[in-house]
């Protein structure tokens, strides 16, 4: 079996990328295509407005983001915070990857509140791509960084 060497993990705001939506959507680690049927119960079920952030919002997520890779000793390789979306780069260190995204969506999360931000603010889950070769590792950090352009 080849040698994890990092991982693509992307996570979205509230209520922005609902299953069915028409871009497609990830589900249980597969892409799913769009079903506005599926979508549309999705909205209803909405407890509030979806969150879209705002210039000053991600930049304050991509900095607690980054701290908060840097104190649990994580070797951040891309990051791009979106307005509906997050997508991270993260060289594989052998701790669980659900334990590193907790992490970072908490601290964005505090940081949103210090600001002022009220509500939820992440939608459940993340999907995740994991890298096993320099190239896959490459074309994921090149696709995260294209974002930020």
């Amino acid at each position: 079996m080849a040698k994890t060497l990092g991982y693509l993990v992307t996570w979205t705001t509230y209520g922005t990328w609902l299953q069915g939506d028409k871009r497609g959507y990830a589900k249980d680690g597969r892409i799913l295509n769009p079903d506005a049927n599926i979508k549309a119960t999705n909205l209803r079920n909405l407890q509030k407005q979806p969150v879209s952030l705002t210039t000053i919002q991600k930049q304050i997520v991509n900095q607690a983001i980054a701290v908060k890779a840097e104190q649990l000793g994580r070797n951040l390789l891309a990051i791009a915070v979106c307005q509906n979306h997050i997508h991270l780069v993260v060289a594989y260190n052998g701790t669980p990857i659900e334990y590193s995204v907790r992490h970072y969506k908490n601290a964005a999360l505090v940081a949103l509140r210090k600001y002022g931000l009220v509500g939820r603010v992440w939608s459940s889950g993340f999907d995740k791509r994991f890298c096993f070769d320099q190239k896959s590792l490459q074309k994921r950090i090149d696709y995260v960084n294209d974002h930020n352009k």
